[in-house]
């Protein structure tokens, strides 16, 4: 098992990851006036971020509701099994659906926790009855469906 080090971050670096947090296409010369830095500097720590994995990649995030997909599924999922063929082969076919925004295998009721999108409720219902509970050692699907998003961010703390 790889252990991952964790970077000692600076206060400077905090401020840079906050900015890029809110906006990955910051020019680097706002970016360095914003931080405190000139410019030089302050690609340099942001490389240096990029090369420990602490910047992972950057993304557009788009507006689920605009593209038709503006519904968001909380479903609970329990496997007949806990033997690693199950997990692994379950792991494999989720990470395949581009429907699945995330899923977390569980400690505690359920073996996976897995966020969907979709149009409406029968949008994810046939993708429930097609995709989800055909999975090959799937023994149970229970949905929630939220009623309001309170807060929605991608933003950690740093």
């Amino acid at each position: 098992m790889v252990k991952l080090m964790t970077m000692k971050l600076d206060d400077i670096d905090r401020r840079i990851l906050r900015a890029l947090q809110r906006n990955g296409r910051i020019p680097n010369n706002e970016l360095a006036q914003a931080v405190g830095l000139s410019p030089s500097p302050c690609l340099r720590r942001v490389r240096l971020l990029e090369e420990a994995g602490v910047i992972d990649r950057y993304v557009a995030v788009l507006n689920p509701a605009r593209i038709g997909k503006g519904l968001t599924f909380f479903t609970r999922i329990w496997l007949n099994a806990q033997d690693e063929d199950t997990i692994e082969h379950f792991a494999i076919e989720v990470a395949k659906l581009p429907q699945v925004m995330e899923c977390y295998l569980m400690l505690g009721d359920c073996d996976a926790m897995v966020r969907v999108v979709a149009a409406d409720i029968d949008d994810y219902r046939r993708f429930q009855s097609e995709h989800l509970s055909r999975i090959r050692g799937v023994q149970n699907v229970k949905t929630d469906v939220p009623s309001q998003t309170i807060k929605h961010t991608s933003e950690l703390p740093v």
